[in-house]
């Protein structure tokens, strides 16, 4: 699937089944409770803290896809073109970044 087919899939979701997108600040909240999920995910599954009960049982791919619906859902209503979005963003890396990592003894 392309960038561009699941901007129109969760589109075609949100005029089916979710009557409407939530607004704009509303789903940036909601963005920011799905990325603290998997942050909390993370910090137990390779960080140093236990698993509660209520933690057992998550997927990491189920829990980044939630924040990559939330995201998809806030660029359909801004009126951004992911595909657009990450390939002038992958040029922009690319050039700001072709000695950087290479020379960062860090990374050696």
């Amino acid at each position: 699937m392309t960038l561009e087919e699941a901007q129109k899939q969760v589109d075609e979701w949100i005029s089916t089944t979710g009557v409407r997108y939530f607004s704009e600040l509303t789903n940036m909240a909601i963005l920011t409770e799905e990325v603290g999920e998997v942050a909390r995910l993370i910090s137990r599954q390779y960080g140093d803290q236990s698993f509660k009960e209520s933690d057992k049982g998550k997927e990491l791919g189920d829990e980044l896809a939630d924040v990559l619906w939330v995201l998809i859902c806030l660029a359909n209503q801004t009126g951004v073109n992911l595909t657009e979005a990450f390939q002038k963003n992958m040029e922009k890396k690319t050039k700001r970044d072709s000695q950087r990592h290479i020379n960062n003894d860090k990374l050696r």
